[in-house]
């Protein structure tokens, strides 16, 4: 499973000219769902993301974690973070996992993400959407569960 997750003053989700989800400070994610993820992929990475110490504290050092700073998640499913673009110029979506699995999976994280005092908001699975974001510092990390 990766995520793209980046540090954020604000962003939103648009999906047919109409917002569906917004933040303020927080944590942008883009999640991609493999074939080979499952449960344990969702637990660590909804464990870890939390925890990341990437907001600034008082002497602008990347100490505190999105609880520290009472922010949110916006989590958009994107299964192109799945895609090879290795061979040729056409990318390879192989990898990414049936849309039925990634939906569940999906799912679990947005749930495991939600179980503790977090606010999490979410944009519509599989919808095309307009995702508008302003990215603070900028920051921006690349989460992979098979690289722990």
């Amino acid at each position: 499973m990766k995520a793209v997750v980046q540090r954020v003053s604000e962003a939103a989700v648009e999906v047919d000219a109409r917002t569906v989800a917004r933040i303020d400070r927080g944590l942008l994610v883009f999640l991609g769902v493999e074939k080979e993820d499952g449960p344990e992929d969702v637990a660590w990475l909804a464990r870890k993301i939390p925890a990341l110490r990437i907001f600034a504290d008082d002497a602008h050092n990347m100490n505190r974690t999105l609880r520290d700073v009472a922010g949110e998640i916006l989590v958009v499913s994107q299964f192109t973070l799945a895609g090879n673009v290795g061979k040729g110029r056409r990318p390879s979506f192989e990898r990414a996992a049936a849309p039925e699995t990634a939906r569940l999976l999906y799912d679990q994280f947005v749930v495991a993400l939600g179980s503790g005092d977090l606010p999490v908001r979410t944009g519509i699975f599989g919808a095309m959407m307009r995702v508008q974001l302003v990215n603070d510092g900028p920051v921006t990390f690349i989460v992979d569960s098979r690289r722990r």
